[in-house]
């Protein structure tokens, strides 16, 4: 699985609607074959700030999110909509969700 990670730093003026801004690119990546997750947070330190998770099922599957026209038309719009640059950590060989063995309800 490709796990990818991008925290986005959102104009406060779009902070409030950002989910909205980026509903159709999150539907659309949801239905892709390949896609496992795509999941928004707002940070609790910077309401500015959104952190995206992403799961692929492995690289044809990112490749082909990266070359859907949903993606192009993001690439393309969401720069109006931040202040800076959004920050990526992308690790091509990750596994599934687990268990956490330190912490179990009881």
């Amino acid at each position: 699985m490709i796990l990818i990670v991008v925290k986005w730093p959102v104009k406060p003026e779009y902070a409030d609607s950002w989910l909205d801004i980026v509903g159709d690119f999150t539907r659309s990546t949801r239905a892709e074959a390949g896609n496992k997750f795509f999941e928004w947070s707002r940070s609790v330190d910077d309401k500015n700030t959104y952190v995206l998770v992403e799961g692929f099922e492995g690289q044809d599957a990112a490749v082909a999110h990266v070359g859907s026209e949903h993606f192009k038309t993001a690439v393309a719009t969401l720069g109006a909509y931040i202040s800076d640059n959004p920050r990526i950590i992308n690790v091509q060989d990750a596994s599934d969700w687990g268990p956490m063995a330190e912490i179990s309800p009881h």
